[in-house]
Order: C-alpha cells, then sequence, then structure tokens
C-alpha cells in the first residue's frame, strides 16, 4: 500500500514537473533564430530535484504534451513541426541533459556546487546537440550555427545552472525532510 502511494505521489510530481517546464518555456527573450528561455532552468530544476528517472519522465511528459499539440513549447507552440524544426535539437535535448545531470548528483552528492557543475554539463550538452540540429535543419555554416545557436546562450546558461542548483538543493531539501521524495532517492548531502 505505501509502495503505491509513493508511486502516485512520484507520479503527481513528475506531471508538476513537466507542467512546470511548459509554464517556464513561455519566459523568453527572443533572438533571430533561438529565442533565450525559462525551458532550460525547468530542465536544470527537475534533474536537480528529482534525479535521472523522475526527471527524465517529466521531460517526457512534457515533449509527449507538445508534440501531440498542446502549446506548452517557447512562445505557446506546439506539435510535431516543433520538434522537427530549427530548434526541435534543443527540445529532443532536454532527454539526455536532464537524465545525465540527474545522475550526475546520484553518483556524487546533492550539494550546490556538484549541482552546479552537473547543470553545467548538461547546459553544454544541450547547446552542443541544439546547435548540431539548427546547423544541419537550417543548412547553416558551422560558424552561423555557433553564432546563432550556442555563443548567445553560455552566459545565460551559466546563470540557469546556478538557479537550477541553488534553488533546486534547496527545493530537494524541504522535499526530502516532508518525506515527498521516495526514500532511496532522497538522501541530501548540504
Amino acid at each position: 500500500m505505501k509502495e503505491s502511494h509513493e508511486k502516485l505521489r512520484m507520479m503527481m510530481v513528475t506531471a508538476l514537473f513537466a507542467a512546470l517546464i511548459g509554464i517556464l518555456a513561455q519566459i523568453t527573450i527572443p533572438l533571430p533564430l533561438v529565442p533565450i528561455t525559462g525551458q532550460t532552468l525547468a530542465v536544470g530544476l527537475a534533474a536537480t530535484i528529482l534525479g535521472s528517472r523522475y526527471g527524465t519522465s517529466s521531460v517526457l511528459l512534457y515533449l509527449f504534451i507538445g508534440a501531440a499539440g498542446v502549446p506548452v513549447f517557447a512562445e505557446m507552440s506546439g506539435g510535431l513541426a516543433k520538434i522537427f524544426g530549427p530548434t526541435g535539437g534543443y527540445l529532443l535535448s532536454y532527454i539526455p541533459t536532464v537524465y545525465i545531470t540527474g545522475l550526475i548528483l546520484e553518483k556524487t552528492r546533492f550539494t550546490v556546487p556538484m549541482a552546479f557543475l552537473a547543470n553545467v554539463i548538461g547546459m553544454i550538452l544541450t547547446l552542443v546537440i541544439g546547435t548540431v540540429w539548427l546547423k544541419y535543419i537550417s543548412s547553416l555554416s558551422w560558424t552561423v550555427a555557433f553564432a546563432s545557436g550556442f555563443a548567445p546562450f553560455i552566459i545565460v546558461g551559466i546563470l540557469k545552472a546556478f538557479l537550477a542548483s541553488w534553488l533546486g538543493i534547496t527545493i530537494r531539501s524541504r522535499l526530502a525532510s516532508a518525506n515527498m521524495l521516495p526514500k532511496k532517492n532522497a538522501t541530501l548531502s548540504r
């Protein structure tokens, strides 16, 4: 009985994080090819708070909802055309990004410095995958793809990595104290 309550609770938390990603996606700063959005902050929070398994589940749910046409992607967009369009690589990169970021924390420690390192690695992974996708889908040169899909996001990405780390560890600590995380994932080291 207790195990089924834990599964239900984590399904609800996973759904809430999918919704959070969709909400933060609407915070955008338009740029010519790829906007700056709050999606990557939300993905970092999901990884830092939920870890690899449930963080990945929340990203997959978010992507499935968006692929089905619900306007949860940046600028209230959705649909398969968005996933297979020029910025689709960034969206699809969230899957390995959240998994690897969460896994790094699970294999080391859930501390702000480790979360920052894991989120920076995740940010770089997102930018690399997204930039490569942008280059090929939009038939851009490497120079143009880097200048429009990678370089403008480095400073903002580092700031988001810090926010995801600090907020994520703080929220994770509170959720663990309230017994809102599975016991095997609730261990904290601040």
